[in-house]
């Protein structure tokens, strides 16, 4: 069993800075967890302690049943990828995958047959022979990820290992590391600042925060159910629209100042004195005539044609203060919409069932 969990797991730097504040988190036998939030939240502080590369502050962390808190990194049954590709330039391919094997006095059949059968699962066999000079970005990330699979871990550990390739190669590699785990079937703890890998490849993903975790769940439950406004506004490109509200028990709608009302969502009227801020994602708005009766009055204020798919950029009414709660709503729309011109005035619209609800402090109010 390859399980791994992290109780009240803390990093506390010397200068008195808290890295890691007490987190929880139990990763699944197979599961591919990934570990998501903002440059600065902890994340990969997490990984390298999980590694062994950092000091544990307090807590503990057991990997397949066994305490590892305070074991060497070469017992804890652990193989890290990091963001750099780390391979020795002067070894070939075949060289840098099986160096760890060979370090620790495995006959070099065995290393041989671990390096092959690696080799196989990356689509590395013809290039085994090669020097890492001779190879394109991609592949050299796929070596270091042949190098980690030699060693047959109990977990594999990745730290942000495709931000260093371009936009194409990062998508071809999600698809390699997705097909990779499928047939692996490994456990893997994942490190990203980027959403788009997170939501794609992760059984679940972990928000970070400020050293805390927010919330974990599977993609599709942290994207449709957040926890709070943090939750809410980083997973989501664009970012969930945050507006101002106000709703009375009894009123037929949620209103915001200066801009108009909407419909009220269904099973929140016990707690509508709570709302302090509404949030709807680009997505759920729908764009109306300025002169339909309902909805948020608005003005356009800039328009991206991105393909598939239209930014429409609106200045809602009776927000003209820079940087404040919806001041700016961005809408995507099917990449048809390319009648809409700036200055023009419109009515936005979002269905109830589409509106998440805020309190003060930022979090979400559950129906």
């Amino acid at each position: 069993m390859s399980e791994l969990r992290l109780e009240g797991l803390r990093r506390t730097y010397p200068n008195g800075v808290t890295a890691v504040d007490g987190i929880d988190l139990a990763v699944a036998d197979g599961e591919f967890m990934v570990l998501v939030g903002p440059s600065g939240c902890g994340k990969s502080t997490t990984l390298r302690m999980i590694a062994g590369l950092e000091e544990v502050s307090a807590g503990r962390m057991v990997i397949g049943g066994v305490d590892v808190t305070d074991a060497p990194p070469a017992g804890r049954g652990v193989a890290m990828v990091f963001q750099s590709y780390a391979l020795y330039p002067h070894m070939t391919v075949a060289e840098n995958m099986g160096f760890a094997l060979r370090v620790a006095g495995r006959p070099r059949q065995e290393v041989d047959e671990a390096v092959r059968r690696a080799a196989a699962s990356l689509q590395l066999e013809k290039l085994l022979d090669r020097k890492p000079r001779a190879l394109s970005g991609g592949q050299r990330q796929r070596v270091a990820i042949g190098r980690a699979i030699v060693r047959s871990p109990q977990v594999f550990l990745f730290d942000e290992p495709l931000s260093n390739l371009d936009a194409a190669l990062r998508t071809q590699m999600r698809l390699e590391m997705a097909r990779l785990h499928e047939r692996l079937g490994a456990t893997i703890v994942y490190v990203t600042h980027d959403q788009v890998e997170a939501m794609t490849l992760g059984d679940r993903i972990a928000v970070f925060n400020a050293g805390r975790i927010e919330q974990v769940g599977t993609p599709a439950e942290v994207y449709r159910a957040p926890v709070n406004r943090f939750v809410a506004g980083f997973l989501g490109s664009p970012q969930m629209n945050f507006l101002p509200a106000v709703a009375e028990p009894g009123a037929a709608g949620i209103t915001v100042p200066g801009a108009g009302r909407l419909a009220l969502p269904e099973g929140r009227a016990d707690r509508l004195g709570q709302v302090h801020l509404l949030g709807v994602r680009p997505e759920h708005w729908q764009l109306a005539p300025a002169h339909a009766e309902l909805g948020l009055a608005a003005r356009v204020e800039r328009v991206e044609w991105l393909g598939d798919v239209t930014l429409v950029h609106c200045k809602l009414a009776g927000r003209e203060a820079a940087n404040a709660d919806g001041d700016t709503i961005s809408v995507k729309t099917s990449g048809a919409t390319s009648s809409l011109r700036q200055g023009e005035a419109v009515r936005l619209h979002a269905a109830p069932q589409d509106m998440m609800l805020f309190d003060a402090v930022g979090r979400a109010l559950a129906a």
